[in-house]
């Protein structure tokens, strides 16, 4: 039986630098699992986001708030990463620890087949974004984990998406304080978590010349503009991580509430991804085409 191919993880570097290169918007929708990861996948986009919120979710059943390791995240980049042809960006929270853990977190990364790694500076045990409680760690040792990571990886195309939650605890003024230093600490992206206004979504456009990522969560903090919108104001890169999560979420409770309740399924049977299309999205085709290869 042929397994998926992929193209390789320094052409899918290679084709996140172009594209963000142009600085014209791209989406990224937020993966958690392989069903979610394949689903984009064949959708044509430039980019997805492995979103650490939806990932530690439906991996380990826990809350994004420090608990997932390492080893339990580079799996999952390997996973998703070897299952998908599109490039992807990869929440690496805050490195999993000191400098030797952020040049042992991006040589995984990178191993594994990621485009890019995001780091934040919060402090350890890091909370998610948009949530409360999060607080960030000196200035200048972010600095340093930007720098060693730069020094890591060995394809010079493998994004590094600098993030500061500095917004929520310590204002804007230093969040774009910290975005400038960590561009010249070499970071590829920067990455100002929950910007609370337009007017600060403009600030934050019109501070830098690399590409910006925004983060776009429903219900979140930051206003819900369309693409367009964040592209005219300086914007190369809108993800949109937990949005595929909370559809599933609806979806399920529906669904398992229409089969509780004794009514069955048919209600609500039109808004369910069709079986046979589900078999060929996970690569039954090839399993039976396998069989009848080696039928007696």
């Amino acid at each position: 039986m042929e397994t998926k191919k992929t193209h390789s993880g320094q052409a899918k570097r290679m084709a996140l630098k172009t594209r963000l290169s142009k600085r014209e918007i791209t989406v990224a929708p937020g993966i958690f699992d392989m069903i979610s990861a394949r689903m984009a996948d064949s959708m044509g986009f430039d980019c997805l986001y492995m979103t650490g919120f939806g990932t530690v979710a439906s991996y380990l059943g826990l809350p994004d708030a420090g608990l997932a390791t390492y080893t339990d995240m580079v799996n999952r980049v390997a996973a998703f990463c070897g299952g998908t042809n599109t490039p992807i960006i990869c929440d690496a929270d805050t490195g999993y620890g000191g400098l030797l853990n952020v040049a042992h977190t991006l040589r995984g990364y990178e191993a594994a087949g990621a485009a890019g790694i995001q780091l934040e500076d919060q402090e350890f045990p890091k909370k998610c974004g948009h949530t409360p409680g999060r607080h960030v760690i000196p200035l200048e040792d972010m600095v340093s984990k930007i720098k060693v990571a730069v020094e890591s990886r060995e394809d010079t195309n493998f994004q590094i998406v600098a993030r500061t939650d500095a917004r929520t605890s310590l204002g804007i003024d230093d969040a774009l304080r910290r975005g400038e230093a960590y561009a010249k600490a070499g970071a590829d992206v920067l990455f100002i978590e929950s910007p609370e206004s337009v007017e600060e979504l403009e600030r934050i456009g019109q501070s830098f010349d690399i590409p910006l990522l925004v983060n776009v969560v429903d219900g979140g903090r930051t206003p819900q503009l369309s693409p367009v919108d964040l592209q005219k104001l300086g914007f190369s890169l809108a993800i949109y991580p937990i949005s595929g999560l909370l559809a599933v979420a609806k979806s399920l409770k529906d669904t398992y509430s229409e089969i509780r309740s004794l009514r069955g399924t048919q209600s609500v049977e039109s808004a369910m991804y069709p079986f046979s299309e589900m078999c060929a999205l996970m690569g039954f085709p090839e399993v039976w085409a396998f069989d009848h290869a080696h039928a007696d």
